[in-house]
């Protein structure tokens, strides 16, 4: 990776909407070539996907919940078997296994406290190896970025 493809990375990572002409003109280089440098990047793997990002709030999501689990069997097949429990969820945005303290640390976000306890109770309540669940509630987003520094 080289200059030019972080400075594609950094304009695409600020707004994707950009045709392949205007990325061409922001980054200085030809249209041909920044296609083919996207491309390139996507067949690597390094650009995963392009998404549009929606405030929660607006679509009714208003309420964010972090959450911790501890297993009570951390075998490796019974943690495989609680992530593709969970990520059929839609409401689980992130699931990250974590070490030391819980097994899993879970970003959720949810319409409202009566919508987070019928969400807990289908995945962790109902899950027979879920021993701990500790729940934080998000009072106020001060950063949400989504931007690799490249």
């Amino acid at each position: 990776m080289d200059d030019l493809d972080r400075r594609i990375l950094n304009t695409l990572q600020l707004d994707s909407s950009h045709t392949n002409a205007e990325l061409a003109e922001l980054v200085h280089v030809s249209p041909p070539t920044c296609l083919r440098r996207v491309k390139q990047m996507h067949e690597a793997g390094i650009i995963e996907r392009q998404v549009t990002i929606v405030a929660p709030e607006k679509v009714g999501a208003r309420l964010t919940a972090i959450v911790e689990i501890t297993l009570d069997v951390q075998a490796a097949e019974r943690m495989d078997e609680f992530e593709r429990h969970v990520a059929g969820e839609a409401a689980v945005m992130q699931c990250y296994r974590v070490a030391p303290g819980p097994d899993f640390v879970l970003i959720v976000q949810v319409a409202d406290m009566p919508a987070y306890h019928a969400l807990a109770h289908r995945l962790f309540a109902a899950h027979a190896n879920v021993r701990n669940v500790k729940t934080y509630f998000s009072t106020f987003r001060s950063k949400f970025e989504t931007r690799i520094a490249v």
